[in-house]
């Protein structure tokens, strides 16, 4: 799967968890930058994209990504082995 497709579908996921349809992520997007994404949605969002992809994250894993970009880069990662 290419790291477009992975963004593709992590966009549908936030947007389905934060029920918020008009989230535009880009790789440099941080919780920061958007406002329904909070501690309890980081969970949210990890379990989803994990159910999603049929892959698990180490809690190192989740804490070393920065930013979408780098959260979408290790799933690549690990569904292209």
């Amino acid at each position: 799967m290419t790291y477009e497709n992975v963004m593709d579908e992590v966009q549908e996921i936030f947007r389905d968890v934060t029920d918020n349809p008009s989230i535009v992520l880009k790789p440099e997007t941080t919780s920061e930058d958007v406002e329904e994404w909070d501690s309890l949605t980081h969970i949210q969002l990890v379990v989803g994209i994990e159910k999603h992809f049929k892959i698990s994250f180490t809690a190192e894993e989740i804490g070393s990504y920065a930013n979408v970009g780098e959260m979408c880069e290790g799933i690549v990662k690990k569904l292209n082995g």
